[in-house]
C-alpha cells in the first residue's frame, strides 16, 4: 500500500519534471521571441501583463528588461525609472540567509537573483545614455559617479589582474560624458584609465585592441588641457600626430549594439565519492578530471556520503548566440567612419562565470551532499539481530518509501541557476562623426564578411551649435 502511494506521487513528480527543468530562458520564451524578432511593442505589453514579476526572486531582471525595452521604444524617462529600480535593488540587496539555507535543500533558484557584476555596470550605461539623449548632462554625470563607485567595488572585490575587475568601456564612456559636459580634465583621466585597461586587461582577456577613436580622444583632451608633455608622449606611443584642426564643435557619438548576448542553461555531471584519510571525502569525476576534497568531521556523515557513492550535480553554463553582422560604418557627407569594438559582453559573461566555477562546484556538491544525507538519514539503520515484528517491517517500508520519495524530489529539484540578463547585446561598437549645424542625415551600414548579410539604417539629427548628439541602435539579428 505504501509503495503504491509512493509510486503515484513519483508519477506526479515525473510529469512535473519538464516544467521544473525548464531554464529561465525557456520560462520566458514568449518575451524572448518578441524581443529577438524586434517586436518591442509586444515584448513591452507582455512585461506589463506580468507585473507580479516585479516582486518575485528575479525582480532585477524584470526591472532591467523593462528599462531596455522602453529605451528602445524611445521612452527614455520611463526607461530610467525602471533602471533606477534595478540600481536601488543592487544597492539595497541583502543576503537572506534563510533563502541561502533553502537553496542547499532545493536549488539556487530559491535565492533572489542579485545580478552579475557586468549587468550592474551596463544598466548604468543605458541610464547615462538615456540622459544624454534627453540632453540632461548633469544627470548623466550623476550616473558617471555611480559608475565610478561600482568600478571601485569591482576592483576591491577581485585583486587578481587576471580577473574581470576593471571595465575599459565604462571608463571610456565616462570620458565621453565628461567631455560632452565640458570637463576635459576628468575626461582625460577617464580616457587614460580606459587606455590602460584596454592594453593590460582587454587585449589579453578578450582580444580587444585599443580603439583608434579612444587614442584620438586622449590626444585631443591632452591638447585641450594644455598637457603638452602627455600629448607628446601619447603621440609617440600611438605613432599619431594630433591634428589641432581636426576637432568639430558639433559631433555625433554613435553606439552600435550588435546581436544578442548569451543566455544561461545547465549541464550536469556525475561524481564518485571516495573516502580519504584525515576525515576527508573526495568528489571525483574522471571524465573532466575534477577532484574536490570535502572535509567531513562526523564519522556517521562521512559513512553516509561514501555509502551513496554517486552524485549528479547541475551547474550553469552560457550558450552563445552568434552574431549575423560583424562590421559597421557610418556614412555622412560622403565620408565613412568605421565603428570599432569597445565591449564584448558575450566574452565578459563567459569569463565571469568561468572565474567563479570553483565556487559553483563547491556549492553544488555541498547542496547534493546535504540532500543525499537527508535521504540516508530517513532510511536509517534497518539492520536487526532478530525477527522483526510486523510493525517494525511496516516502519521500515514507510522509511524506504519516504526515502525513495525524497530521492525523487531531490533529483527533480537538482537544478542550476540559469538566470541572467538575456536582452543585452552581444557586443558594443562606437565612433564619433563630425556634424554640421542644422539637419544632418547619417546612414548606418552593417554587414557580414562571413554570411553576406547587409542592412542600412538612416537617421536624421537636428544639431545646435556646439552640441554633441548621442544615439544608439541595436541590430537584434543573431544566430539562434
Amino acid at each position: 500500500m505504501i509503495r503504491h502511494w509512493v509510486n503515484r506521487i513519483w508519477l506526479i513528480l515525473f510529469l512535473g519534471l519538464t516544467i521544473s527543468c525548464a531554464t529561465y530562458y525557456q520560462l520566458n520564451y514568449e518575451f524572448n521571441q518578441h524581443y529577438a524578432n524586434g517586436d518591442l511593442e509586444a515584448a513591452g505589453k507582455l512585461l506589463d501583463k506580468n507585473k507580479k514579476q516585479a516582486n518575485d526572486k528575479s525582480r532585477f531582471l524584470y526591472f532591467v528588461n523593462q528599462g531596455l525595452v522602453n529605451t528602445q521604444l524611445g521612452n527614455y524617462e520611463e526607461s530610467n525609472e525602471w533602471f533606477e529600480k534595478a540600481f536601488l535593488f543592487g544597492e539595497d540587496y541583502q543576503m537572506n540567509y534563510a533563502n541561502v539555507a533553502a537553496s542547499f535543500l532545493v536549488n539556487p533558484n530559491t535565492v533572489i537573483y542579485r545580478g552579475e557584476d557586468h549587468e550592474h555596470l551596463l544598466l548604468l550605461y543605458y541610464k547615462a545614455i538615456n540622459y544624454l539623449k534627453l540632453s540632461d548632462y548633469d544627470a548623466a554625470l550623476v550616473e558617471c559617479r555611480r559608475l565610478n563607485n561600482r568600478l571601485q567595488v569591482l576592483s576591491d572585490k577581485y585583486r587578481s589582474d587576471k580577473k574581470y575587475r576593471r571595465d575599459a568601456f565604462i571608463h571610456n564612456l565616462m570620458g565621453i560624458i565628461y567631455e560632452a559636459n565640458g570637463d576635459v580634465n576628468n575626461a582625460f583621466i577617464a580616457y587614460r584609465n580606459s587606455l590602460e585597461i584596454y592594453k593590460e586587461d582587454y587585449t589579453a582577456q578578450f582580444g580587444i585592441a585599443v580603439p583608434n577613436q579612444l587614442k584620438q580622444d586622449l590626444l585631443r583632451t591632452a591638447y585641450l588641457n594644455g598637457f603638452l608633455t602627455e600629448l607628446d608622449f601619447y603621440e609617440q606611443e600611438f605613432g599619431i600626430k594630433y591634428d589641432r584642426n581636426s576637432h568639430s564643435s558639433e559631433e555625433l557619438v554613435f553606439f552600435w549594439h550588435n546581436g544578442l548576448g548569451p543566455f544561461k542553461t545547465e549541464w550536469s555531471i556525475n561524481f564518485t565519492v571516495v573516502e580519504e584519510q584525515g576525515g576527508m571525502v573526495t568528489f571525483v569525476n574522471e571524465e573532466y578530471g575534477f577532484n574536490f576534497p570535502f572535509p567531513v568531521a562526523d564519522n556517521d556523515q562521512r559513512s553516509e556520503l561514501t555509502d551513496l557513492r554517486f552524485f549528479r550535480v547541475a551547474f550553469p553554463k552560457y550558450v552563445e548566440r552568434g552574431v549575423v553582422f560583424n562590421q559597421a560604418a557610418i556614412t555622412h557627407n560622403n565620408k565613412k567612419y568605421g565603428l570599432e569594438l569597445a565591449e564584448d559582453i558575450n566574452a565578459i559573461a563567459f569569463k565571469t562565470l568561468e572565474e567563479r566555477m570553483l565556487q559553483e562546484f563547491a556549492q553544488g556538491l555541498l547542496r547534493v551532499a546535504i540532500k543525499k544525507s537527508i535521504e540516508r538519514a530517513i532510511r536509517g539503520d534497518q539492520s536487526s539481530g532478530g525477527e522483526k515484528s510486523d510493525q517494525e517491517k511496516r516502519n521500515d517500508e514507510f522509511r524506504d518509501g519516504l526515502s525513495f520519495l525524497v530521492g525523487i524530489v531531490n533529483a527533480v529539484t537538482e537544478k542550476a541557476d540559469t538566470r541572467n540578463w538575456q536582452t543585452l547585446p552581444h557586443d558594443i561598437f562606437y565612433t564619433r562623426v563630425p556634424l554640421d549645424t542644422g539637419l544632418n542625415e547619417v546612414i548606418l551600414q552593417v554587414s557580414s564578411n562571413k554570411v553576406g548579410a547587409r542592412d542600412n539604417q538612416s537617421f536624421t539629427f537636428d544639431v545646435r551649435k556646439g552640441e554633441t548628439v548621442f544615439h544608439t541602435f541595436h541590430s537584434l539579428e543573431a544566430m539562434r
